[in-house]
């Protein structure tokens, strides 16, 4: 078994990809089919209800006994339930891809909805971080480069509007989602036409009803355009690219002491340093995306190379990359969820970078009171660029920045202390924006998150 599903993924997941499950939803589909056909092939009332009470009798061994032999899987799980029932009724005018292809979008289409629900989750707990920290100043970087001053709820809030875009899609995706559709050996109905007279496609109706679809292809061949396996594993990357981006910067922040993982008693973060605590559940968030991705280029691997009406060539790749998709965005989310729970800031640390970087933070905003003092801009920067870095080789060499001092010096830009300690004093102007963009971003949340009719339950689960 996968160590995606022994290790990360949930229960709830791992059930909606499970061998019995699979094959317990085959069965629905083949008695309904069976149904439909009942009346024009003389199907008797009696032979269904032994379909049916043999639903749930599910024998792996006897199946993979039956496919040594048959050399095809699904011949083996057809054999295996006519022997269960004692008639040979279902599968009629059917191909192997009519059921095979069916299940896996109803599959996809169930884990969409585990994905979607988690998704929400995790955009109530960044909400949750945004409202806490929506005030509280922070270095921002660029280039990892001490830059301006920015808040850390603003920083969540980053990352959740990138999450509600990604939901957005989602749904789209999964209100569009078609089911193939019972279209026989090379898509055309063939088979079924052979024995059925009446209008075909009302069986496709009755499957959609079945598995929860909205409609089903009109023209597919053998198999489905592997091109929707590759947007729906798309849809999963783009998702989880949020999560990915909170967890290079937890690492990024966790570096310079400024936040932490939760860390249990008991717990060890090195086995050689007993001092280390290490975002390591970060660290997994951002190894599952690049796994996912990998996942993804399987998908593109096979999309755009249809044979004719069909042929089999994708099939290992759709037997992993299909799963083990859904398994590791399972788990990039619910990892995302326990990590935001159980974050700790330092906000004493936080304080003490900006203290630390101040001058470098104060350049923009002295080539700003330049500006508007009447000074051309660029004259401004270089005069400001070679102070700021005379300041910094400085501090490299005496541990202070001379930066400000060496600003206050130059008559030619005319810039006073006191307007220096102004904006010292009132270092919250120099986030511009930040805590009201944060808000904004968390009144979007929580629009989102009331028009979420099927609530939010979540159980945190426990993350080894």
């Amino acid at each position: 078994m996968s160590v995606l599903a022994t290790r990360y993924a949930s229960k709830e997941m791992l059930e909606i990809w499970s061998p019995e499950n699979k094959i317990k939803a085959e069965r629905k589909l083949w008695i309904e089919v069976m149904r439909f056909q009942a009346k024009a092939l003389k199907i008797p009332t009696d032979s269904i209800a032994k379909y049916e009470a043999a639903l749930e009798k599910i024998d792996l061994a006897s199946i993979d006994e039956r496919e040594k032999k048959s050399r095809h899987d699904v011949k083996a799980r057809i054999d295996e339930f006519n022997a269960l029932a004692g008639y040979e009724y279902i599968h009629l005018g059917m191909t192997s891809r009519d059921l095979t292809e069916n299940i896996e979008l109803f599959q996809m289409k169930e884990s969409l909805s585990i994905v979607l629900r988690k998704s929400h989750v995790l955009l109530k707990t960044l909400n949750k971080s945004i409202n806490k920290y929506a005030s509280l100043l922070i270095l921002g970087r660029t280039h990892n480069v001490p830059a301006q001053l920015t808040t850390l709820g603003r920083r969540f809030a980053n990352w959740a509007e990138e999450l509600l875009f990604a939901i957005e899609n989602l749904e789209n995706l999964i209100e569009r989602l078609p089911l193939r559709g019972i279209r026989g050996a090379v898509g055309t109905s063939a088979d079924l036409r052979q024995i059925i007279s009446t209008d075909l496609s009302q069986i496709d109706k009755e499957v959609e009803k079945l598995l929860g679809f909205q409609n089903s292809l009109i023209a597919p061949t053998q198999v489905y355009p592997r091109s929707i396996d590759f947007e729906v594993i798309s849809g999963l990357c783009q998702l989880s690219m949020p999560p990915s981006n909170l967890a290079i910067n937890i690492r990024l922040m966790s570096g310079f002491g400024l936040v932490s993982e939760d860390f249990t008693d008991g717990q060890t973060g090195s086995s050689a340093m007993p001092h280390k605590v290490n975002p390591r559940l970060s660290e997994r968030v951002n190894a599952l995306c690049v796994i996912l991705k990998g996942f993804l280029t399987m998908t593109s691997e096979i999309s755009g190379e249809q044979w004719n009406e069909g042929d089999v060539s994708c099939s290992a790749v759709r037997r992993v990359a299909l799963q083990d998709s859904f398994l590791t965005i399972d788990a990039i989310l619910d990892t995302s969820i326990a990590i935001l729970n159980g974050l700790k800031v330092f906000e004493n640390e936080i304080q003490r970078e900006i203290e630390a970087h101040l001058p470098e933070l104060l350049s923009t905003s002295v080539l700003m009171l330049c500006v508007k003092n009447g000074m051309q801009r660029e004259q401004a920067h270089h005069k400001i660029k070679r102070h700021s870095l005379g300041g910094l080789e400085d501090k490299r060499t005496t541990n202070r920045n001379t930066f400000l001092e060496r600003i206050e010096n130059d008559e030619t830009l005319k810039i006073q202390r006191v307007e220096i300690d102004k904006m010292i004093g009132n270092l919250r102007s120099l986030s511009g924006d930040a805590e009201k963009q944060a808000l904004l971003v968390n009144k979007k949340i929580e629009n989102k998150v009331l028009g979420y009719k099927d609530g939010l339950e979540y159980a945190e689960r426990e993350i080894l």
